[in-house]
C-alpha cells in the first residue's frame, strides 16, 4: 500500500579465499616445506583459519606419494558459503587432484583455482557434520588423501543490523552490494527511448510503470522455457500500484478539469503491472534485458476476462462487456501472491477513489447506495480527474461511474466500479495471455493472495487482507484437492480455473482466548446485513452478489474489524499464516474499542511535540489451522510482534515485543517467507518484514528486517494497560516471544519518503530483490526531496526521484541475511 500526501487520493491509510597457492610445479620443488592452509566460513563477522591436516604414504623419496595438506575441521552454519583449499606435490607429476564429499547432507562442490571448492552449507535442524576429501595421484599411480570436516549448526542471522537513519540512498549491512535494476520508466521494448525523466516521456505501456509494488520471480533456462529453479535468468513480475503525479509532468501536476488528454493516459498507463527479463552475466552482476520478447506492461486499458460464480453477471455489464463477461485493466495492485503452478496473482487494492461517483442518487437504488458507500465509491472527481479528459474516449469516460438519466448499464458506466477489487491470475510466461479475475476470491480492497501450503490431496487455500481500517482478513478454500502434477501443467491459467473458480470464501473471527472461526460466505447462511445510519438492511439476493459485496456479507456474519489487514505469508515448513496490520488511529481504536487480536490503545510521541493516539505503530499477528489443514473451519492465533520506539514506549504496555534500537519498526506492510528452495526458507524459514510508515518518519525513513520467527503459541498471555486522552482501560491478549538480537534485526533501510515494498529472491537465495516505492514523494519538480536512484552512487545527484527495483547480494555470494 501507498500512503499519498495528497488530497485527491485515500489509500485507506564468488569464493573470497585471499590467501596465495603456490602452483604444483613450484610444491614439486620444495616437496617437503609445509604450507598453513585455510578454511573459510564466508558470511561470518571474520575469517577463520584453521591448522593443517596431512596424510602421505611412507617409503623412500623416489618412490612416495604425493605430499597433500587440507584445511583442518571448522564449522559454520546454514547458508553460508564455505571454501576449502588444498595442497598436492609429489617428484613425480600429480596426475589428479579432486576434493569429494564422503558424509553428510550431500552438497554441490563448486571448483576454483589452486584445488579450491566452494559449497553452500545446507539447511540442517541440528548440528550436522560433513567429511570432505581431498585426493591426489602421481603418474606412477601413487595417491595419498587429507580430510576435513565441516560443522553445519542451524540457520541464523548473519549480519550486522542497520542502524536507523534518514539517508537518501539504501542502506544495507556492510559484505552486501545494492544494485539498481528495472526504475520508473525504462524501455520494455527495442526502439524505446530512454527514459527523460523530466516529465517529457510518454508511451507507458511500453515503460516501467510507477509506483513499484510486490515483486514476483518466474525462471527462465537458456532456451526460454520455463525453470522454478533458475537463479540466473528469469522474469520478475511487479505491481505498479499508484503515481507520485508531480515528477511525471514538466511543470508537475494539474487537476484542473478538463484534463489534458495525453497527461491522463500517462498516469493511466503508469498503472498496472510489469513483466521484465533480468539475467546474470556471472557472479550475480544482473541486467534486465529491453528487448526480451517476455516483456509486457499490463495496464488499465488492457483486456481482461473474468471467471467465477460472478463472470457474466448483470452486476459486471458495461457498455464495453454488455454481458459481464470482460473488462478492461487492472488497478491500484499493490501484495500479490503467486500460485505453486507458476501463474501470479494481483490483487487491486484502493480503487474506489479513482471513480467519479457522486450526484446521482437519484438514479440508484437503496441496495446500490448502500454497496457503494460500503465500499467508498463516492468521490465528486475521482482521484485524477480522468474522466474529464475526453468526452467521448471511453479509455476516459469509463471513470465516470454516475448514473444516468434514462440510461442502463450497458449505456453508461454505473458497473464499472464492480469491475475492480478483485484477484488477477496471469500467466508471466505467456505475454498474448488474457489475465483472468478471479470473482471466487471477493471483492474488495485486495492487499495480497496468498496460498497455503500445498499438500497432495488436500485442497488449496488463498488468505487475502483487505486493506483499510476496520476491515477483515479472509480466505478462499477450493472444491478440488490439490495434484502435485498440476505444478508442472502447460495451460497455467487453465489451473487456475481449477483451484480458484469454484470453492467457499469464508471470512475470520478472532476470539478473546486465542481461538478463531472461519465463516463461510455462502448464499443461503450469510443472514442480512443490518441497517447502519441511514442506509437500510441489506438483503443478499445470490452467490454473485455476496462476491460483488463482499464487505457487506463480512459485516453480516460477524468478522473480526482488524487494524489494517495488508499483506499475508505463510511460512512454507509450519503452514501458519502471518498477517501485517499496519496501523490504526483513535477514531477507529478508540481507548474502548480494543479487542484480543488488536489490543492497543496509547500515545505516540513524536519529535515536534505531537502525540498521536490508536494504533499508529501497528502488529503482526498470525494463526494456525486446526489440524494444519488449509480447509480448516477454526485456528489459533497470537499477535507475533508489535511495532514500536524503543526509545519512547512503554516496555510493558506499547512495546511488548521488547523491541530494541536494532530492530524497533513500525507499520509493518510487506512480509514473505523465503523460498524453500535455499536454506533460508527450510527448516526454520526466515520472514522479511517491510514497513510503510507515517509515525516513524521523524526518526527513521521507511525500513525492511529479517527475522526468526518462532510458532503460535510460543509466548503466553499478556494484558496491557492502554492509556487515552480520557483514561485508561484494560485488555487482555496472546502474544509470541520477546523479540532479540538472534530473532529479529534491521537488514535494510530505504532513501527518503519512500515505502519498502515488494520482495522475493532467486530460488539459491543468493540474489534478493526488493522494491522501493515513491522515493521523495513530498517533493515535486521546483522542491525535489529525493534525487534517489541516482543517490545511491553520487553524492551530487540532482534528479528527480523514482521508484525502482534493487537487488542485493552478499559480496561473498552466501544466501542473504544468513
Amino acid at each position: 500500500m501507498t500512503d499519498l500526501h495528497s488530497t485527491n487520493y485515500s489509500d485507506g491509510d564468488v569464493d573470497t579465499n585471499a590467501s596465495v597457492l603456490p602452483t604444483l610445479n613450484e610444491l614439486a620443488n620444495a616437496r617437503f616445506s609445509r604450507r598453513q592452509t585455510m578454511m573459510r566460513t564466508a558470511g561470518a563477522t571474520a575469517m577463520a583459519f584453521f591448522g593443517t591436516s596431512l596424510l602421505a604414504a611412507c617409503g623412500d623419496d623416489d618412490n612416495e606419494a604425493p605430499t597433500v595438506t587440507a584445511g583442518a575441521d571448522g564449522s559454520t552454519s546454514s547458508g553460508r558459503l564455505v571454501t576449502l583449499t588444498a595442497t598436492a606435490s609429489d617428484d613425480n607429476a600429480v596426475s589428479t587432484a579432486a576434493w569429494t564429499q564422503t558424509a553428510g547432507e550431500t552438497v554441490k562442490l563448486v571448483a576454483g583455482a589452486d584445488n579450491a571448492v566452494s559449497f553452500i552449507a545446507p539447511s540442517v535442524a541440528a548440528s550436522t557434520v560433513l567429511t570432505f576429501e581431498f585426493k591426489a595421484t602421481d603418474d606412477d599411480g601413487k595417491s595419498s588423501t587429507a580430510t576435513t570436516n565441516i560443522t553445519v549448526a542451524p540457520a541464523q542471522l548473519g549480519f550486522t543490523a542497520v542502524a536507523k537513519n534518514r539517508n537518501d540512498i539504501v542502506t544495507v549491512p556492510e559484505g552486501y552490494t545494492v544494485t539498481v535494476m528495472t526504475r520508473l520508466g525504462d524501455p520494455l521494448a527495442t526502439g524505446v527511448s530512454a527514459y527523460a525523466n523530466d516529465g517529457t516521456d510518454s508511451g507507458f505501456d511500453q515503460r516501467i510503470g510507477d509506483h513499484g509494488d510486490a515483486l514476483a520471480w518466474f525462471g527462465l533456462d537458456a532456451s526460454g522455457s520455463r525453470a522454478d529453479g533458475s537463479s540466473t535468468r528469469g522474469l520478475l513480475v511487479q505491481n505498479h500500484e499508484n503515481i507520485t503525479q508531480a515528477y511525471l509532468h514538466a511543470a508537475g501536476a494539474s487537476l484542473s478539469a478538463p484534463r489534458a488528454l495525453a497527461d491522463a493516459l500517462k498516469e493511466i498507463e503508469c498503472h498496472g503491472l510489469s513483466v521484465s527479463e533480468y539475467k546474470d552475466a556471472g557472479n550475480r552482476a544482473w541486467s534486465y534485458v529491453q528487448g526480451s520478447t517476455f516483456n509486457r506492461r499490463i495496464t488499465p486499458n488492457t483486456d481482461m476476462v473474468f471467471h467465477g460464480p460472478a463472470a457474466g453477471t448483470a452486476y459486471l455489464a458495461t457498455p464495453y462487456s454488455t454481458n459481464g463477461s470482460h473488462g478492461r485493466g487492472t488497478i491500484n495492485n499493490c501484495a500479490n501472491g503467486h500460485t505453486g503452478w507458476a501463474s501470479v496473482l494481483t490483487c487491486e487494492e484502493n480503487w474506489a477513489g479513482y471513480f467519479l461517483r457522486s450526484g446521482d442518487d437519484a438514479q440508484r437504488s437503496a441496495r446500490e447506495l448502500t454497496a457503494l458507500s460500503r465500499y467508498g465509491v463516492t468521490s465528486s472527481t475521482g482521484n485524477y480527474s480522468w474522466s474529464t479528459a475526453s468526452t467521448t474516449d471511453n479509455r476516459f469516460t469509463r471513470w465516470d461511474a454516475r448514473a444516468t438519466v434514462g440510461g442502463t448499464a450497458t449505456t453508461d458506466f454505473r458497473n464499472e466500479p464492480n469491475q475492480f477489487g478483485w484477484v488477477v491470475e496471469i500467466d508471466p510466461y505467456d505475454p498474448a495471455s488474457a489475465p483472468r479475475k478471479r470473482t471466487a476470491l471477493g471483492r474488495f480492497g485486495h492487499e495480497g493472495a496468498w496460498l497455503g501450503k500445498l499438500t497432495a490431496g488436500k485442497k488449496v487455500a488463498v488468505y487475502m487482507g483487505d486493506d483499510s481500517r476496520r476491515e477483515y482478513l479472509y480466505k478462499f478454500v477450493s472444491t478440488a484437492a490439490w495434484d502435485a502434477a498440476d505444478a508442472t501443467a502447460a495451460n497455467r491459467l487453465a489451473v487456475g480455473d481449477k483451484y480458484l473458480d469454484a470453492g467457499t470464501l469464508y471470512v475470520a473471527v478472532f476470539n478473546a482466548d486465542g481461538t478463531g472461526t472461519w465463516k463461510p460466505l455462502v448464499f443461503g447462511s450469510v443472514p442480512d446485513r443490518p441497517a447502519v445510519g441511514s442506509f437500510p438492511a441489506y438483503t443478499f439476493a445470490d452467490q454473485a452478489d455476496i462476491l460483488v459485496n463482499t464487505r457487506l456479507a463480512a459485516d453480516a456474519v460477524g468478522a473480526t474489524p482488524m487494524d489494517r489487514p495488508e499483506w499475508t505469508a505463510v511460512n512454507p515448513v509450519t503452514g501458519e499464516v502471518y498477517l501485517t496490520l499496519t496501523n490504526n488511529d483513535a477514531s477507529n481504536r478508540p481507548l474502548g474499542g480494543t479487542d484480543a487480536a488488536n489490543p492497543r490503545h496509547y500515545g505516540d510521541p513524536k519529535l515536534d511535540g505531537s502525540i498521536s493516539y490508536g494504533n499508529p505503530n501497528g502488529h503482526i499477528i498470525r494463526l494456525r489451522e486446526d489440524g494444519d489443514d488449509t480447509a480448516a473451519a477454526t485456528f489459533k492465533w497470537d499477535i507475533y510482534l508489535f511495532g514500536a520506539d524503543s526509545a519512547d514506549s512503554s516496555p510493558m504496555n506499547v512495546n511488548i515485543s521488547g523491541l530494541t534500537a536494532d530492530n524497533d519498526f513500525s507499520s509493518p506492510d510487506g512480509c514473505w517467507f523465503s523460498r524453500p528452495s535455499n536454506a533460508a526458507g527450510k527448516v526454520k524459514p526466515l520472514l522479511w518484514i517491510q514497513t510503510d510508515d507515517g509515525a516513524f518518519t521523524d526518526r527513521t525513513n521507511c525500513m525492511m528486517l529479517a527475522a526468526l520467527p518462532g510458532t503460535v503459541s510460543d509466548g503466553g498471555t499478556k494484558t496491557i494497560t492502554n492509556v487515552g486522552t480520557s483514561g485508561s482501560a484494560t485488555q487482555a491478549t496472546i502474544v509470541g516471544t520477546a523479540a532479540t538480537a538472534a530473532n529479529l534485526r534491521r537488514f535494510l533501510t530505504g532513501p527518503v519518503q519512500c515505502e519498502i515494498t515488494g520482495v522475493d529472491s532467486t530460488p539459491d537465495g543468493r540474489t534478493l530483490f526488493v522494491g522501493i516505492q515513491h522515493p521523495g514523494e513530498e517533493g515535486n519538480p521546483a522542491a525535489i526531496t529525493s534525487h534517489w536512484p541516482e543517490s545511491q552512487t553520487s553524492t551530487t545527484a540532482t534528479s528527480r526521484p523514482r521508484s525502482a527495483v534493487v537487488a542485493i547480494t552478499k559480496n561473498d555470494g552466501g544466501v542473504v541475511a544468513l
